[in-house]
């Protein structure tokens, strides 16, 4: 059966069938115009753990998810797929994981970073996973595929900046998050979730980094704002929300985001920038944060701005204990949601 005899013969507002792809939908891999590759990685978290399951979990919950979007008609046309979970890295990042986990606890009492040879290897093993990423994202590209990455923690999409600067030249960031994420080797490790923006700055096609909702950061981090002679721009959620108390809306203010941005653009999302009763099992909540319709707000007047978004990754979603599986049904939601966004914005319909 073709793609266009599978769109006949499929009705969208039937409930989702579990033997379908992701979101129910009935398409193979190469007819889906979106593809979204998982990363199960959570070597380098500093607080709870549970994001590498994030990908199975949110796969599980996409069944639930009406298929209707608001901006997007008809949508679920494209196809999105979920590319096949990497088993092998999942079971590594389990392995390393319980090596940082020890070596943190080590810091938090007062150890010092020299001599530990975890950090060698945990840090080698980052590269390996790297390189992993950024091969398959030049495979979906090369393709001319609409990309995403679902994560695992936020450290996993630097092999996806550095595909898209082979690809695509010079591009900006839109990063949503709670944390600046611009720390210099955290705790030893060098391709750290804390310290992802700090390396995407080495790409050097990335001309602009602007971060939004950031609320929790440190000193170095400010400096890094502070002496990035522009290159970094940072809305903080306090002056948001202090502008929208004095008055100021947030249409205005995603106006003066979007003036900020280039032509084109990679969306870095993590979830912890939405307000975390949306997300309380994430890695490290922080309170504040956005709506989920701030964030598709903002992100459906950059596409009428005429600005590309070229790619985008959404990572530090965890599932809850027991079961408990809302973080998975809100990022499954805003996962449908952005990727039909992306891919409209590239001229895809």
């Amino acid at each position: 059966m073709t793609k266009s005899e599978k769109i006949k013969n499929f009705n969208p507002n039937d409930i989702g069938n579990k033997n379908a792809g992701m979101y129910g939908l009935p398409f193979a891999q190469d007819e889906c115009e979106i593809q979204i590759i998982p990363v199960p990685w959570e070597v380098t978290v500093s607080y709870s753990t549970g994001t590498a399951q994030a990908p199975q979990t949110i796969m599980e919950a996409s069944y639930q998810v009406d298929l209707h979007d608001p901006f997007v008609s008809e949508a679920w046309k494209m196809g999105i797929f979920l590319d096949e979970i990497n088993n092998n890295l999942a079971l590594k990042s389990t392995a390393l994981r319980k090596k940082a986990e020890q070596h943190i606890e080590l810091l938090a009492e007062g150890a010092t970073l020299s001599g530990n040879p975890v950090i060698d290897e945990i840090n080698k093993e980052c590269i390996a996973m790297n390189a992993w990423v950024k091969q398959r994202s030049l495979h979906f590209l090369n393709q001319n595929k609409t990309i995403g990455l679902l994560g695992g923690d936020h450290s996993t999409p630097l092999g996806m900046m550095q595909a898209l600067a082979e690809k695509f030249g010079d591009f900006g960031i839109l990063q949503i998050d709670a944390h600046a994420d611009l720390r210099n080797a955290y705790e030893g490790f060098e391709f750290s979730h804390a310290s992802i923006m700090f390396n995407a700055l080495k790409i050097k096609e990335l001309t602009k980094l602007v971060q939004i909702g950031i609320r929790d950061y440190c000193d170095e981090e400010l400096n890094v704002i502070t002496n990035s002679k522009g290159r970094i721009v940072t809305f903080f959620d306090r002056d948001i929300k202090q502008q929208q108390y004095t008055g100021e809306t947030w249409n205005t203010i995603c106006d003066k985001i979007i003036a900020c941005l280039p032509d084109k653009i990679y969306l870095s999302f993590d979830i912890d920038g939405l307000d975390p009763k949306l997300c309380p099992h994430t890695g490290t909540p922080v309170a504040g944060g956005f709506e989920t319709e701030q964030v598709l707000f903002l992100l459906e007047k950059i596409v009428k701005s005429g600005k590309r978004i070229i790619a985008f990754d959404l990572n530090e979603v965890a599932p809850g204990p027991d079961g408990d599986d809302w973080d998975a049904n809100v990022a499954a939601r805003l996962l449908y949601r952005i990727a039909n966004l992306v891919a409209y914005s590239k001229g895809k319909r």
